[in-house]
């Protein structure tokens, strides 16, 4: 298995740290149409990671319009977009995202809650055949392997 990187992913450390420990080839690319991390052989399946859902909050509120370019890339692409969210603390599914208090709330009552959060995330599985998975930081580089067909 070699996976490309995309160079531009910041903070993944611990992903390529759990690549190296475990033997996992991987390098460094510059320009993915979409997402941070593809199996070498297999173009067409792709995985944006993300840190928390507070980034999933910006990505699909603040930036919405980019989002939405990306995700309709990956479907126009025949790209099969899996975004990884590494929030941890009890969300592994969208029906957790319901629940998640974001802690934006506190300063602005406006903030988007967990249920409009999973809210949108459904119509976007829905309208472009993203898949959202969730995970740990520690568990990370693991999934990532496991996503892309070098798992157990």
């Amino acid at each position: 298995m070699l996976i490309l990187c995309d160079s531009r992913e910041q903070k993944n450390k611990h992903v390529t740290d759990y690549f190296d420990k475990n033997r996992v080839q991987h390098v460094d690319r510059v320009g993915f149409e979409v997402g941070d991390y593809r199996e070498f052989s297999n173009p067409h399946l792709v995985i944006d990671r993300k840190q928390h859902l507070s980034e999933v909050c910006g990505n699909v509120c603040q930036q919405h319009d980019r989002f939405q370019r990306e995700m309709l890339r990956a479907k126009e692409l025949g790209i099969q977009l899996v975004i990884l969210v590494e929030h941890g603390r009890g969300i592994r599914s969208i029906e957790d995202v319901e629940v998640w208090v974001n802690p934006r709330l506190k300063k602005n009552p406006r903030a988007t809650t967990g249920a409009t959060l999973a809210k949108v995330m459904r119509t976007m599985q829905e309208r472009y055949g993203v898949r959202w998975e969730f995970t740990t930081k520690a568990e990370c580089g693991k999934r990532i392997v496991e996503i892309l067909g070098g798992g157990e």
